[in-house]
C-alpha cells in the first residue's frame, strides 16, 4: 500500500492499493510502481517527456561534460509526477550534466508508506524502469549497512520517491553512453540524530571508494490546501503560502545548516516530506568539504494546475 498521489502529488492521509511492485526471484529486481502514473510506461514516450521537461526548463537538451566531477556534489530534486515537477527536476539534472556524471548515485528519499525499517537500504539487485535496469552498487551499499541503517526491501516496495529519479538519470547516462550504479536509501525517521548518522555514514563510504559518487536528496516541499488537510491562513492563496513556507526551509539549506532546516520545518509546521534526506545530504557533503549551496529554481504544482491545493518544488545544488 502506498500513499495516494493526487495528480502526481503526495497525499498524506488517503491510501489506495497498487499491484505488487516487488517480485521475488533469483535476479532480485524491484519493479516500478508509478510507471504509467507519474511518468509514461513506454520507453519512447518517457524519453520524449524527459526531453520536453529539459526544453521547457532550459530551452535545450542537456550538455553532458565528458570529464568526471571534480568532487562530490549533492542535489535536492522533487519526486512528484513529471507533469508537475519534471521541469524543476530537469534544472537539477542539467546542473549534474554540466558537472560530469559520476560512477555511483546515492539517492535518499522519504518513506511515505510507513512500511519497513525506519532507515532502510537495499544492498543488492536492481531497479527496473521503462528505460531498463539500474544495478545497486553492492560494495558501496554494504559500507552503509551499519548503525541506524537496516537492510530492508519492504520499505522500498511501494515507495516512489527514489524510483522517479531513475528515468532522468538513465536518460543522461544513456545519452553519454556510460553505465552507473546506485544506492537506494529511504527514511521514515527524519530527526537530527538520524540525519546526522546517515550523512556521516555516506561521507565515510565515499571516502572509502575510489569511484566518483554524488548524492540526491529526493524531496517535495510544502503540501498546502484541501488535498493535504493543511490550509493556509485566511486570505492567503495556497501557492503564496507554500512559497512563503518553503523560503524558510530553503534558507536553512542554503546556509548548509541541517539543524536550522529541521528546527525550521518543525517550528513552522512546514509540510516538506523529505527534510530528513536533505539534512542527511547536507551532513554528508559538508563532511566532504562542500562550502556552498545554490537554489537553481523554485516552482509549484499551482503553476501547472491552479486550484485549492499546491505542492512546492525546488532544485538545489551543493558543492
Amino acid at each position: 500500500m502506498i500513499l495516494r498521489e493526487a495528480k502526481g502529488r503526495c497525499h498524506h492521509r488517503k491510501f489506495f492499493r497498487y499491484k505488487r511492485a516487488y517480485k521475488s526471484n533469483m535476479k532480485d529486481i524491484r519493479y516500478p510502481i508509478v510507471s504509467g502514473k507519474f511518468y509514461p510506461s513506454q520507453p519512447k514516450a518517457l524519453t520524449e517527456m524527459i526531453e520536453t521537461c529539459f526544453i521547457q526548463a532550459t530551452k535545450r537538451l542537456p550538455v553532458i561534460s565528458s570529464n568526471p566531477p571534480s568532487k562530490p556534489i549533492g542535489l535536492v530534486v522533487p519526486h512528484a509526477g513529471y507533469e508537475f515537477s519534471g521541469r524543476v527536476s530537469a534544472w537539477a539534472y542539467d546542473a549534474l550534466a554540466k558537472d560530469g556524471l559520476p560512477d555511483i548515485v546515492v539517492i535518499i528519499g522519504p518513506n511515505h508508506t510507513g512500511l519497513g525499517s525506519s532507515i532502510a537500504l537495499m544492498v543488492e539487485g536492481s531497479w527496473k524502469t521503462p528505460l531498463g535496469e539500474v544495478p545497486i552498487d553492492k560494495e558501496f551499499a554494504t559500507l552503509l549497512n551499519q548503525d541506524m541503517i537496516d537492510t530492508d526491501r519492504v520499505a522500498h516496495q511501494y515507495e516512489h520517491s527514489i524510483e522517479v529519479q531513475l528515468p532522468f538519470l538513465q536518460y543522461l547516462y544513456q545519452k553519454a553512453k556510460k553505465n552507473f550504479s546506485f544506492v537506494p536509501l529511504c527514511m521514515s525517521v527524519q530527526d537530527l540524530r538520524a540525519a546526522t548518522s546517515v550523512g556521516k555514514l555516506i561521507a565515510n563510504a565515499i571516502r572509502g571508494t575510489k569511484k566518483n559518487v554524488f548524492v540526491i536528496a529526493s524531496s517535495d516541499f510544502s503540501h498546502v490546501g484541501f488535498n493535504y488537510m493543511s490550509m493556509p491562513p485566511r486570505g492567503i492563496p495556497v501557492n503564496k503560502w507554500a512559497e512563503s513556507q518553503d523560503n524558510k526551509a530553503i534558507t536553512g539549506i542554503l546556509a548548509l545548516d541541517e539543524r536550522e532546516l529541521i528546527e525550521t520545518v518543525s517550528k513552522n509546521n512546514i509540510t516538506m516530506c523529505g527534510y530528513g534526506p536533505v539534512a542527511a545530504m547536507l551532513v554528508a557533503l559538508k563532511n566532504l568539504g562542500a562550502s556552498e549551496a545554490k537554489l537553481i529554481t523554485y516552482s509549484s504544482s499551482y503553476e501547472v494546475m491552479p486550484g485549492d491545493s499546491c505542492v512546492g518544488y525546488a532544485a538545489i545544488i551543493l558543492k
